[in-house]
């Protein structure tokens, strides 16, 4: 009895942590849209060009990308790299050990990371969407940058180049009696290769792969679901009408 209330308590105790971890800033709705082939064409070559350098994605075969409408050729001319084959799992080539010395720990695999990562905020892909977008420079940090959904981040910021530097801009106001600093908005410091809205929708499609690629049979599975239950309904009105002339004669 005493071992079964002390598992109790632990387990309280590790949802009341996970609780307290999901705090923070507010998530931004993502614009996920896993019927957009041109979204998640896109999503894919940046997926390709930024993450898989240190994540992989070891649930995902290349040639599943035929799924959003890429040929295996435009698959072997513009996302593999020298070593790998369509048929391959997408792993990153980074050595374990040395990802850890370098970030404090390994870079975890993303297949699954847009449904791993939901919370009490929003969904997993409003978290990446919130969390690819509040980037800034921290010279205190090891790798120079910090981040507003995951503050002391191992991992840098990959997409600095498009998005450029931004510093946050604070308000202070007075809640509970104490002076606190609210997000007002951000200073672009250094302009980056794309302007902020091309960069909210370059993420935006990121983020839509990363949906997309946690679930590829959503879409087919939501389509037949729909059929299903238009068949149902058909079926509902001529099995009444059967049963009706089943039981017409019985008082």
């Amino acid at each position: 009895m005493k071992k079964l209330i002390l598992s109790l308590m632990m387990a309280l105790g590790l949802a009341t942590g996970a609780l307290a971890a999901e705090g923070g800033i507010a998530w931004d709705k993502a614009p996920v849209r896993t019927n957009d082939l041109a979204s998640l064409q896109n999503g894919a070559k940046l997926f390709v060009n930024y993450c898989l350098n240190c994540h992989s994605a070891a649930f995902m075969r290349y040639n599943r990308l035929q799924d959003i409408g890429l040929s295996e050729q435009q698959i072997k001319d513009n996302l593999l790299f020298t070593t790998e084959k369509v048929g391959d799992t997408m792993k990153a080539n980074i050595d374990a050990r040395q990802a850890k010395e370098w970030f404090g720990g390994t870079p975890p695999d993303l297949t699954l990371v847009a449904r791993s990562r939901a919370g009490h905020n929003g969904t997993g892909a409003d978290y990446l969407y919130t969390y690819l977008r509040t980037y800034y420079r921290d010279d205190t940090k090891a790798t120079g940058w910090n981040n507003l959904a995951f503050p002391s981040v191992g991992m840098p910021n990959v997409l600095w180049e498009l998005q450029g530097e931004r510093r946050p801009v604070y308000d202070k106001v007075e809640q509970h009696g104490h002076e606190t600093e609210v997000l007002k908005g951000w200073e672009q410091v250094k302009p980056g290769k794309m302007t902020p809205l091309q960069f909210d929708q370059a993420v935006g499609d990121l983020v839509n792969y990363l949906q997309w690629m946690a679930e590829p049979a959503q879409n087919t599975r939501v389509r037949v679901g729909v059929w299903v239950l238009l068949f149902l309904a058909v079926s509902l009105v001529f099995v009444w009408r059967l049963n009706a002339a089943f039981w017409k004669d019985v008082k």
